[in-house]
């Protein structure tokens, strides 16, 4: 099977929480975490995390690991990402955020194998399942609707599909069995398409939404949208590096038993 390069773009200057991917979990940069989770995928052959911040740098060579400079004027992840992906001779590109320390590896392979074996697929993610009703309702939740060949639909933060005929407590009662999706944003692009997305006109259903990835299917992208059975658990401001922290001591706890 191709091999995949997985690009972790990271930035410094975050709003929410500056520095985060040199936060320190259990004595070791964020980002550190995360390269080693992406390394255990089998399906990727090379880890390069994408920075315009010299901080980060030598954070990232001081552990062994592979750091590219970019432009510091970027608009978007995608964009930081292309220009690593112009640099480098890859067909497949994967795109894993720097704030996920505890990302399962079969994530990344789950969302490369569609491309693997369809090549007109240019563009793939993931998604979950929804399992509480106040997630379907919460806007900070992207929903995600497919077709029977797996391809994506459509994006919302709204509540797709609506459940017309059912109340809120059969809605509640019956969530499992409706299989409705929570969008996880983990992407794999094919490198040509990479190149071109940045170049791509902002469409007016990516503007409304805010959500980029309707960009692709506006431009009539196949974006393929695979099923996982495992969460997310990103960081985004110091709540959520506490949350994960007290993670990885329930996980540590349950391997000494």
């Amino acid at each position: 099977m191709q091999k995949a390069t997985a690009i972790i773009p990271a930035r410094y200057a975050s709003t929410r929480f500056p520095g985060k991917p040199l936060a320190l979990i259990q004595g070791l940069p964020m980002i550190q975490h995360v390269c080693r989770q992406v390394e255990g995928a089998s399906s990727i052959e090379r880890v390069i995390v994408a920075t315009d911040d010299a901080r980060i740098e030598a954070a990232v060579q001081g552990f062994g690991g592979e750091v590219m400079m970019t432009r510091p004027d970027h608009p978007t992840g995608t964009d930081r990402l292309a220009e690593v992906a112009a640099r480098i001779d890859s067909e497949l590109i994967v795109n894993v955020q720097g704030d996920e320390p505890l990302i399962n590896p079969l994530m990344i392979d789950q969302a490369v194998a569609p491309l693997q074996q369809d090549q007109t697929i240019k563009m793939g993610t993931l998604a979950g399942p929804i399992e509480e009703v106040d997630d379907l309702f919460n806007p900070n939740v992207v929903k995600v609707v497919k077709d029977q060949q797996g391809l994506a639909l459509y994006f919302s933060r709204a509540p797709i599909p609506w459940a017309r005929d059912l109340t809120p407590e059969q809605l509640a009662k019956q969530l499992p069995q409706l299989k409705l999706f929570r969008h996880i944003g983990l992407y794999v692009y094919r490198r040509e398409f990479l190149l071109q997305y940045p170049a791509l006109p902002k469409t007016p259903l990516e503007s409304l939404e805010n959500l980029e990835q309707l960009r692709a299917l506006e431009h009539g992208v196949k974006l393929h949208v695979a099923e996982t059975e495992f969460d997310c658990h990103g960081v985004d401001t110091p709540a959520d590096l506490e949350r994960v922290l007290r993670l990885i001591a329930v996980e540590n706890g349950k391997r000494k038993q």
